[in-house]
This record gives structure tokens, C-alpha cells and sequence, in this order.
């Protein structure tokens, strides 16, 4: 157990100045332009702004860390958005921490630190050890960090005792690598970002549709009549599918936004480049706006499933020959009353219908989502109401039609293909094994929950993290960092400073790795490493700059160098290294879909993996049918002194990485410690803007703490709040998660708003 009791595990308390703007009307524009422009040079430099902004996302050139939004067959000069030039300059960023950093600052200092600053600080340059009840790391070797990942291994005589975390920037190569050496080690203990995120549309789409991912290509906005976004924010999250949308709405789609909050980026968009070409007008991209209440996204669901049936909406070809359950379903919906529907949605019935109609005239669906939908205790049931929904017209697997979940991080639905799951089908293991010559366990491992209730409980030894943020990305900041304390030894291979450096186990190890944008030289030349987009398309990605520093490693190197230092197996692992070509010839024997990985991968747009929906309207479920599954409604009421509390980002964050204090989109400037409140529900309680509280929230008869927010008038259902990730986790309950995918539920926080210092009822 860490002897650093000093360590501030939360994000400490804000004190910049908030300044209130109206919210912008008009997404991108000029201002994103210049917004990209000052980030790049200020941290990186003209030149090497010019050199990485030209080469991102470009067939020969890097895959932007920012998102997983595909890329157009035919790309513009500039194939990036405002977040992806500021991801590429957070990367390549001048800056750099090194040990010398390390020798002034003491975990406990910087734990003080914003995670704004930290970020801040730049590179990782060198490996790094923190030493048993030391509060400084110091450099280390590369062969004595993987001898002390050993020795905590084989003292543990279990496999069961390590845990292995990825995040979605891993490229296919390092899972590949990094899955097989967990499993011939002889764990399945593997959780990942996903669990956190689209976990409840892996397990709902498999029940439906028998594939975890979307079924629609890029080019089928092209087609569409009407595309939903629901639970969305494409321009903060997800910029480049404004254009996408834009395009859509050019060819006459019909968009309809789904969300509590009203998001400038489907308002009105403005691309930056038709400057260039004399363009000065903007163009509005919603048609309608359904500014549904915090969980009401399923009774919203059933409303619009009753105007189908009621004007007789339905594919009955399609439901009769390559389906089953409507009939349950329809029952199911028909019992659900328009004043529960229009109770737990906060809509009026009138909205709905108007909506339902366009739907109905519709030849070709989109449904789009992302964590509005996924983070809830229904996360699963509500995904699959949303599929049921496009099964009634038939919206699978033909030309403009599906479901599209939107992924965030750049390789999260890659890693998963290549085998980083907790829980691996039989069918998955015997290829596996067949090729790789090894006899993978079966028992399921565990996910990110599951990961901190072992760590909790004192059942783990290591825990070592192939990128991310642990600490600050997960659920109920407090009882995560209790678990990472009382881990033997901590891992984290890093590019960049972050919190979860600073509460850490016994020991702690940091290894720097090289990033996306950067040159990865090999014994046999230059290589390449490839990733999977939202859209299941396969392609490569080969940065151009000088690497930070001499001592940073590739993520396949440092599987590879584990691999050796751990396993008595008779592998070459470094020939993996050696040259990655190595990887995927094991890769195209071993998994599904990825024969001639090497020849196919190398073609200029990369090649889409095997998706039977949208292929061939085949359904891989037991019986070979899309399946219709219906819910009972999620209770969503509250009491009158609470509010439910959904986490959001803001425009200057890509997951926890903070690149700076400006949510210019909603007008909120210089402060992140602050809550978005109705103005009805603040002038009852006769509070203003900036008035400040204390958050408690609420579950199963526990209460967790947070003080000292500032309150902001917003456009935002009464009885709902809105706050800033990753300030707020502390205050999401590691218990309170959805059915069957056990993501915790991030979207729905039962809150109180007390105060500052006032004792609330229930609090222990």
C-alpha cells in the first residue's frame, strides 16, 4: 500500500476567474481556424504546425488521436478539425518532462496541480520510478523497469493478480500483441476504455442485430433522408462529421437532434476552409431540436415507435423474412401511455409527432449516438430501443440507412476487433489459439468496475495501464484511488503528465512512449501501425516528426520487451518489434476478417472489415433474425430537492486531457467548476449565476461530496444539471451502473445543491 497519504486524488479546486459569454450560434467558422492556428504554434512552432496539420489524417500521413470519425475517400488539403489540431499540437508540444522535472517536483506538489497544468508541462522523455514511500520518481532503465514488472509477476504466482488497461489511442499492432501476452500469460483480466463508453452498444446491438458496431459507411450520409443525433455533441466531440452533416443536409437529409442541451454545432456550421474559396455564409444543419430530459431518451424511443405504428410506418417485407418480436414490441409500446411518454421525455406529444412524422416519410435512417445514451442504468435497453426503431422501416443494411454509434477515442472499436476484451467469445479463443499456439483461459476477466472493486479489496499486485488516465477518466474519483494504493506496482505507458501518475501504487513505474505524430524507426526501417475507424474501416497511420526524445519506445516495442521479460515462452517476441509487418502476418492467421492484413492494409484507404448487417442484411444472432427487444420505461422521476446531474466536456478537452479553460460554445470562459442549472429552477431558490453550492450526490443510501461550483443560467431542462468530466467523477457512484454492460452511469447522478457547508439529510 502506497505510503504517500499527501496525494490529492481529486482535482483541486478552480479559482480563475468565470467569465459568462452569450452561447455562439454558429459552429467552426473563422474562429475555429484561428483557434486551431494559436494552439499549434504556440505549442509546437510554425513549422512543425504546418507539417503535422498537412499530414493528419491524409493517406500517407498520421490518424488524427482526436476521434475515430472516418476519413472521406478523397481528402481535402486539410483533413482536420479544431480538436484534432489541438490533440496533434497537445502531442507534439515543445515542452518536456523529464527527470530533471521530476528531481523539483514531489507527487504531492504536483497533485496540487490543475489537470490543465499538468498537461501543460509536455513530454515524458524518459522512464521513471517512484520508489516505496518516495516522493519523487527517478529515471530508470528500460530492462530494470521490465525486471521489476517481472519480479512483481512471478512473486504473485497468479495471473489473476494483474490487471492490463488499454485506451482507445493503442493501435491494432500493440492490442494484437498486448491481448496475446495477457492471455499466454493466463488472464483474461483486460478492461478498457470501452467499458466506460460504448459498452452498452456493444451489448445491446449484439442482442438485436449480432454485431457490437455500427453499419453504416460514410459515404450513406450521402444517401439519407433523415439522420438522428441523439445524445450527441458532433462539435465539441466529433467535429469533422459536421461536414458529413452539412453534405447531408445539402442532398436534402432531414436532421433531428436529440439532447438535453442545445448544441451549437448542430445550430448552424460554418467549414473553415470555404473561406478559401469566397464562402462567408453559414449554413443551419437541425431541422428540429428535441431538448429531451435527462433519461427520457426510451420514453421518447416508444412515442416515436407508436407514430410509426399509427401510420402504418414499417418495412413489412423486411420485419417478416429477416426479423422477430415485433409483435411483443408493439405491445410493449402500445401500453406505454402519451402522458408517461410525454412525462418522463419532457416533450409535448405534439414535438414527438412532428418528429415521428418525418421518420415516417423516410426511405433511408440514420441513428446516430455516443455517451448520452450509453451512460445510463438502461444504457443497454435504451440502444436497443433506438434499433428497434430503425428495424420497424427497415433501416438496416441498405444504402443510407443504420445505426451508427460514434466513437471517441481514435482506435477504441480496434481494440476491441483485435482481442482487448474482458470477456472473449469461444469462437474468438479457438482462432487465437489455433494460430498462436497457446491454450487461452476461459474464465471472463474484468472490466474497469470490476478492475477497481478487485483492487479495493487488495486482490491485485500489478496494474499496468497501455495509455489513458485511469484515475481521472473512471467513476467515483475516491474509491479508485483508494484502489490503485493498494496495488503493489502501478504501470503507466504515457506520452504526456496526467493525475494518474500521482496515486499510485507501492511503486510506480512511467513509461514514455511515442505518439501518434512521430517517426517510429525500427532494426529493419521505418514502420507503420494501423486503426480501426467508427466505421469498421481499417487503415494505417505513420507519423513524421523527430521524436521527442531518444529514450521514448513504441507501444509494440514495450509489449514485446514485457512479453520477454515475463513469459518463459519459446516466442521471438522482439522480431514483433523488429518490424510490425511480423505482427500482422500472426494477425491475418488469428483473427476474423483480417486475411492479407499486410497487402490489404497498405492500399490507400485502408479496406472495411466484414459487417454481415450492412453487407448483406445477414444477422449473426443464434437463430440468423434481427431481433426486436422491448423495455419497460426507466423510472426518471425525482423528488422535489433533487436534481439528476449528466458529465460533459467542454470545447477545450478531448476526454480528461484539458487543453484549456474556454468552452467558447457555450460561453463559458476561464472557470471548469461550474454547474449548468435552469433559470427557472435558480430563480425558486433565489440564486443567480455564480452563485456557489456544494454537489451530494445520492445513491443506494450513500452519499459523495463535492464543494465549492459555480452555478451558470443554461438552456437545460428544469430538474436537470450539467458539470464538467473530470471534476464531477468524484461524484459518480462506482455502484451505479447499467444493466448487463456495467458502465457506470456518468449521464444519471441523483444530486442535492446545498449551500456551501450545509449538512445534507442523508449524508453519513
Amino acid at each position: 500500500m502506497s505510503g504517500r497519504r499527501d496525494v490529492v486524488a481529486t482535482t483541486p479546486p478552480d479559482r480563475n476567474t468565470l467569465k459568462i459569454k452569450k452561447p455562439k450560434s454558429i459552429a467552426a467558422g473563422i474562429p475555429a481556424a484561428t483557434s486551431s492556428m494559436i494552439h499549434g504554434i504556440k505549442k509546437m512552432g510554425l513549422n512543425k504546425t504546418i507539417k503535422t496539420l498537412t499530414t493528419v489524417n491524409q493517406p500517407s500521413g498520421f490518424d488524427c488521436p482526436g476521434c475515430a470519425w472516418p476519413d472521406p475517400e478523397h481528402s481535402t488539403m486539410f483533413e482536420f478539425c479544431e480538436n484534432g489540431a489541438k490533440a496533434v499540437a497537445d502531442e507534439a508540444m515543445k515542452g518536456l518532462v523529464n527527470p530533471s522535472f521530476f528531481a523539483r517536483n514531489s507527487v504531492e506538489d504536483l497533485s496540487l496541480k490543475s489537470d490543465y497544468w499538468l498537461n501543460k508541462q509536455g513530454r515524458i522523455t524518459h522512464p521513471v520510478v517512484l520508489a516505496p514511500d518516495s516522493k519523487y520518481y527517478e529515471k530508470i532503465s528500460w530492462k530494470d523497469a521490465f525486471d521489476l514488472i517481472a519480479k512483481v509477476i512471478d512473486e504473485s504466482g497468479d495471473p489473476n493478480r494483474s490487471i492490463f488497461y488499454t485506451s482507445g489511442r493503442t493501435s491494432n499492432e500493440a492490442a494484437f500483441m498486448y491481448q496475446l501476452f495477457a492471455r499466454t500469460l493466463g488472464t483474461n483480466n483486460m478492461p478498457d476504455c470501452s467499458n466506460m463508453c460504448h459498452e452498452s452498444s456493444g451489448r445491446g446491438l449484439g442482442e438485436t442485430i449480432g454485431i457490437g458496431k455500427g453499419t453504416v459507411s460514410l459515404d450513406d450520409f450521402n444517401h439519407s433522408d433523415v439522420i438522428l443525433v441523439i445524445g450527441q455533441n458532433p462539435g465539441t466531440n466529433h467535429p469533422r462529421m459536421l461536414t458529413a452533416l452539412r453534405d447531408a443536409k445539402r442532398n436534402g437529409a432531414k436532421i433531428i437532434h436529440v439532447n438535453p442541451l442545445p448544441e451549437t454545432g448542430l445550430v448552424r456550421f460554418k467549414h473553415p476552409q470555404d473561406y478559401m474559396k469566397m464562402s462567408f455564409g453559414s449554413e443551419p444543419l437541425a431541422d428540429i431540436h428535441l431538448q429531451v430530459k435527462i433519461g427520457g431518451d426510451a420514453a421518447l424511443m416508444h412515442g416515436l415507435m407508436k407514430v410509426q405504428f399509427e401510420l402504418d410506418a414499417l418495412d413489412n417485407d423486411f420485419i417478416k423474412n429477416s426479423t422477430k418480436g415485433i409483435e411483443s414490441m408493439r405491445q410493449n409500446v402500445n401500453n406505454t401511455s402519451w402522458e408517461q411518454i410525454e412525462n418522463d421525455s419532457g416533450l409535448t406529444r405534439f414535438q414527438i409527432e412532428s418528429a415521428g412524422r418525418m421518420l415516417a416519410k423516410s426511405d433511408a435512417t440514420i441513428a446516430c449516438w455516443a455517451m448520452g445514451l450509453t451512460q445510463h442504468r438502461n444504457g443497454v435497453a435504451v440502444i436497443q430501443e433506438v434499433s428497434n426503431l430503425m428495424l420497424m422501416g427497415g433501416h438496416i443494411g441498405k444504402k443510407g440507412a443504420g445505426l451508427c454509434p460514434v466513437r471517441g477515442h481514435s482506435n477504441v472499436q480496434g481494440d476491441r476487433t483485435v482481442g482487448i476484451w474482458e470477456r472473449p467469445s469461444e469462437a474468438f479463443l479457438e482462432r487465437l489459439d489455433s494460430a498462436c499456439g497457446i491454450v487461452s483461459p476461459r474464465e471472463h476477466g474484468v472490466d474497469v468496475v470490476e478492475a477497481i472493486t478487485q483492487m479495493r479489496e487488495g486482490n491485485a499486485d500489478l496494474f499496468f495501464c497501455m495509455g489513458g488516465n485511469f484515475l481521472s477518466a473512471t467513476p467515483d474519483t475516491l474509491a479508485t484511488a483508494e484502489g490503485l494504493t493498494n496495488v503493489k506496482l502501478t504501470v503507466q505507458v504515457s506520452t504526456k503528465l496526467n493525475r494518474s501518475h500521482l496515486v499510485t501504487g507501492s511503486t510506480a513505474l512511467i513509461l514514455p512512449c511515442l505518439g501518434r505524430t512521430e517517426i517510429d524507426h525500427q532494426s529493419s526501417g521505418l514502420q507503420f501501425v494501423s486503426v480501426e475507424n467508427s466505421m469498421g474501416i481499417v487503415h494505417t497511420s505513420k507519423g513524421g516528426l523527430r521524436p521527442a526524445s531518444e529514450q521514448l519506445r513504441s507501444e509494440p516495442w514495450i509489449v514485446a520487451s514485457l512479453a520477454t521479460a515475463v513469459l518463459n515462452d519459446d516466442r521471438d517476441w522482439m522480431s514483433f518489434a523488429e518490424n510490425y509487418d511480423n505482427i500482422r502476418e500472426l494477425m491475418s492467421l488469428a483473427l476474423a476478417g483480417f486475411e492479407d492484413y499486410n497487402e490489404r492494409v497498405r492500399s490507400e484507404n485502408g479496406f472495411a472489415l466484414p459487417n454481415p448487417p450492412r453487407d448483406s442484411r445477414s444477422f449473426n444472432t443464434p437463430d440468423k433474425m434481427a431481433h426486436f427487444i422491448s423495455h419497460e420505461l426507466p423510472d426518471v422521476s425525482l423528488d422535489d430537492d433533487k436534481f439528476v446531474m449528466m458529465t460533459i466536456r467542454s470545447h477545450d478537452q478531448y476526454n480528461t486531457t484539458i487543453y484549456d479553460l474556454h468552452d467558447r460554445y457555450r460561453g463559458i470562459h476561464g472557470n471548469r467548476r461550474v454547474v449548468l442549472m435552469n433559470a427557472t429552477d435558480m430563480i425558486e431558490r433565489g440564486w443567480k449565476s455564480r452563485h456557489i453550492v456544494d454537489i451530494v450526490s445520492h445513491h443506494e443510501g450513500k452519499t459523495r461530496r463535492s464543494d465549492g461550483w459555480q452555478l451558470v443560467a443554461y438552456d437545460i431542462p428544469r430538474g436537470n444539471i450539467a458539470t464538467y468530466f473530470p471534476e464531477a467523477n468524484v461524484l459518480v457512484p462506482l455502484e451505479s451502473t447499467a444493466t448487463k454492460s456495467n458502465t457506470p452511469t456518468s449521464k444519471w447522478i441523483i444530486c442535492s445543491l446545498l449551500e456551501p457547508g450545509q449538512a445534507d439529510s442523508e449524508e453519513e
